[in-house]
């Protein structure tokens, strides 16, 4: 068996994550050579020097040497295994910056002061049994071929060791053994290899950063002198915040208590055990204690993160979840009106990204802000390196999901979910003051149309012959060629078209194998009908799965890029245009998977 086959299934689309027991000693190893390998081959840059002290965060030049930043989570295991990579890579040479326990988006910000390299160990809003690592490598998320290339790396080279492993190779990393990790590791290491940044700078620093943002909002909505009085005024909203017992606990209080009058707190406690359930907003029924303690204390809003700090869920004021639809759509306004240039023709080409799962009304409300919609694969390191990438006008990136990108120039390109819930709160306290009106979140939110719609739903992955397509490959390409029957209709007359459809089948160029047996080859269907699964108009993107947009909602189906199983989601501007939806889709999938045609019509709307 090839060396750590059974860590094989860890290395995803977009991290490492996966059972604890995977995460033993011998492969901690084999992987921080693999990073130091990874990071000593890229181009030496000069590194800076962070001055906390000083009112603002100043840097200088201090060495060329590579330097990676490294934090963990509160999980059971996180800091032993961060302690370890970070001896691997200071035995091999690199220069390694501790930052304790933080959320993902604040190793990123710490990685931008530096080179742009950085580890957290952190498996998100997964259960407590569930360990995971994500890193960056000149301030860019991995892609899935280099996470698979880190991996044949690991195996390539698992013989040998940077430093000497004190348990068995087999045993798994705990926190609880830290001290003994430290005093075995660090033994032999040069000084000024592996430096621990006192807590207090890390969060010091960060918020100084943000700071430095709202000074900036101030004077761009501002005359100079009313911004210098305002710099240090407080947001006058009522807040409540839950951090879901994850890492945002640790920052959380002195960071929304520097901007915010009124703030109340749930769950800040970072906790691996997490005693309520998984550190996921998204999850049914997550947010009731979030929804319940909003109308308790009158608060303007409340805010949701997950374990790691990346994905933000809010309350409106009557302690009603906001669709994140609705908010994505909010925050994108926020970044086009607050953006440096919004006073200017340079907005003109803006972008807004969001994901193929986002409904259908937000296209038109991003186009009526005068900005260029463009949809996008599922997945917040997809969104990164599109808005990362040099040529692109994207000013704002979001996801279903919660991750949402402020691409102004303003602070790091990241999906951090505090961030931007402060950019949010800053926006609601403005809007207020500006009008003398205390305009409630939810009567914003009642001014957008109404979504009617499921959740992001898991489906079973339907099992097809080893020759055959997958069923979302097969779903592709029945689209595709009912797509082509509609385009015949528009252009031919009755008789002509009729003729044609005898003569019309969908190529099987696009099939994996020669073998294919999907039921698409032989498809054969009446113009009435076709009519009806695709009415003219009907919008197809493949992108990503299949997804259709309709007149009056929208439908999507993709195979998951984390598990082995379908999502779906559906939206209608009614009921009946939701469940009308829904049978379109169930019709298209019937010919492949009866069983999953009826899970379709099975889920329920929000």
């Amino acid at each position: 068996m090839p060396p750590f086959a059974a860590q094989q299934s860890l290395f995803r689309a977009y991290d490492i994550r996966g059972a604890n027991q995977y995460f033993t000693s011998s492969f901690i190893h084999a992987l921080g050579d693999a990073f130091a390998t990874l990071y000593n081959a890229q181009d030496s840059q000069p590194t800076q020097n962070i001055n906390a002290n000083a009112s603002n965060a100043s840097t200088s030049v201090v060495t060329k040497q590579n330097v990676v930043v490294i934090g963990y989570d509160m999980r059971i295991g996180s800091e032993a295994i961060a302690h370890t990579l970070s001896t691997v890579l200071a035995h091999n040479g690199l220069r390694v910056i501790q930052l304790g326990l933080i959320t993902t988006p604040m190793m990123a910000f710490w990685a931008a002061q530096y080179q742009g390299h950085g580890i957290v160990v952190t498996a998100s809003h997964s259960a407590k049994d569930i360990l995971g690592i994500k890193w960056l490598v000149n301030n860019k998320s991995p892609s899935s071929s280099e996470i698979q290339t880190l991996y044949h790396q690991l195996t390539a080279h698992h013989g040998y060791h940077a430093c000497p492993d004190s348990q068995s190779n087999n045993s798994v990393l705990h926190s609880e053994n830290i001290e003994s990790i430290k005093s075995s590791q660090d033994s032999k290491l040069p000084n000024d290899l592996l430096e621990q940044l006192p807590a207090y700078q890390v969060v010091n620093v960060y918020i100084d950063a943000i700071a430095q943002v709202f000074e900036q909002l101030f004077q761009h909505n501002h005359s100079a002198t009313a911004a210098n009085q305002k710099s240090a005024y407080k947001l006058d909203l009522v807040i409540v915040i839950d951090c879901m017992h994850g890492a945002t606990g640790s920052i959380a209080q002195r960071l929304f208590e520097h901007f915010c009058q009124h703030v109340i707190f749930l769950n800040d406690t970072p906790d691996g055990n997490f005693p309520l359930g998984n550190p996921d907003p998204t999850e049914p029924n997550r947010l009731n204690e979030l929804q319940r303690a909003v109308v308790l204390h009158a608060a303007d809003i409340g805010l949701a993160f997950d374990g790691d700090g990346d994905r933000l869920m809010i309350v409106d004021n009557n302690g009603k979840i906001v669709t994140p639809d609705h908010l994505l759509y909010l925050l994108a306004r926020i970044a086009i009106t607050e953006h440096p240039n919004s006073l200017s023709n340079s907005l003109l080409a803006s972008e807004v990204l969001f994901d193929i799962k986002c409904a259908h009304h937000l296209p038109r409300l991003l186009s009526e802000l005068g900005t260029t919609p463009v949809i996008s694969k599922t997945g917040s390191s997809f969104m990164r390196q599109q808005v990362q990438h040099p040529d692109n006008q994207i000013v704002f990136a979001g996801e279903l999901s919660g991750h949402f990108i402020f691409n102004d120039s303003r602070f790091i390109p990241y999906d951090d979910a505090m961030y931007a819930a402060l950019r949010l709160l800053h926006w609601l306290d403005q809007t207020h003051n500006d009008t003398n009106d205390k305009k409630p979140l939810a009567d914003i939110i009642q001014s957008l149309p109404t979504i009617v719609s499921t959740a992001d739903h898991y489906l079973p992955m339907p099992q097809t012959a080893t020759t055959d397509c997958s069923l979302v490959e097969q779903l592709t390409r029945f689209c595709h060629y009912l797509q082509h029957l509609v385009d015949m209709s528009t252009h031919t007359n009755s008789s002509s078209y009729s003729q044609q459809l005898k003569d019309t089948c969908l190529p099987a160029t696009t099939c994996k194998s020669s073998a294919c047996t999907c039921a698409t080859a032989k498809a054969q269907i009446a113009l009435k009908q076709t009519h009806e699964l695709l009415p003219v108009g009907t919008k197809l993107s493949c992108i990503d799965g299949v997804r259709l947009d309709f007149a009056h909602g929208f439908g999507v189906l993709r195979q998951s890029n984390t598990s082995n199983s379908l999502t779906a989601r559906f939206a209608g501007d009614s009921v009946d245009d939701l469940k009308d939806i829904q049978a379109t889709f169930a019709a298209l999938c019937q010919p492949f998977n009866a069983a999953l045609a009826e899970q379709i019509l099975a889920i329920p709307a929000e």
